[in-house]
C-alpha cells in the first residue's frame, strides 16, 4: 500500500464490516504482511507463493468444468488474493504498484478493442497482437 495505515483502525473497521471491496481485500493483506500481522504472511515472496497461484487458478479451473458457481466465486476470492499478495510485495519492493497492474490491463484491453473502443474496423487478431508487440519492443507502449 502507498499510503500510510492506521492499523489498528484498519482492523477495526474491517472487523466492523459484512461486506467488502477489493480495496479493502489490499488493505487486509497489507495488514497480514505488517509487523503487526502474521508471521508466515510476512514470509513470503514471489517464489515461495509460485506454487499456491498454480494451485488456486486449477481450482477455478475445476470449478468452471464442474459447472459450479458457489465454488467459483469461491476459488476467484483465492485467486484474487494471490494477485493482491503478489502486487503487494511488489509495491513493497518498489517494482509497481497495484494502479500498474490495473492500468496495464486496461491499456491492453482498450488497445486489443478498437472495433469496441474507438469505432474502428475488428482489427486482425494476429496483426494487433504483432503490432502491441512491437510497441512493447520499442517502449512505446
Amino acid at each position: 500500500m502507498n499510503k500510510p495505515m492506521n492499523i489498528s483502525a484498519e482492523k477495526a473497521r474491517l472487523c466492523g464490516q459484512s461486506r467488502f471491496t477489493v480495496e479493502d481485500l489490499s488493505t487486509l493483506v497489507a495488514i497480514l504482511r505488517s509487523p503487526e500481522g502474521c508471521d508466515w504472511d510476512v514470509e513470503q515472496t514471489h517464489e515461495s507463493l509460485r506454487s499456491c497461484l498454480v494451485n488456486e487458478t486449477a481450482e477455478v479451473v475445476e470449478a468452471i468444468d464442474n459447472a459450479d458457481n458457489t465454488s467459483l466465486k469461491e476459488e476467484l476470492g483465492d485467486l484474487l488474493l494471490q494477485i493482491i499478495f503478489h502486487t503487494i510485495i511488489a509495491e513493497e519492493e518498489g517494482a509497481f504498484t497495484m494502479e500498474d497492474v490495473v492500468t496495464e490491463i486496461c491499456k491492453k484491453m482498450l488497445f486489443r478493442h478498437p472495433h469496441v473502443f474507438k469505432g474502428e474496423e475488428k482489427p486482425d487478431w494476429n496483426a494487433i497482437k504483432a503490432a502491441e508487440k512491437e510497441l512493447r519492443r520499442t517502449g512505446k507502449w
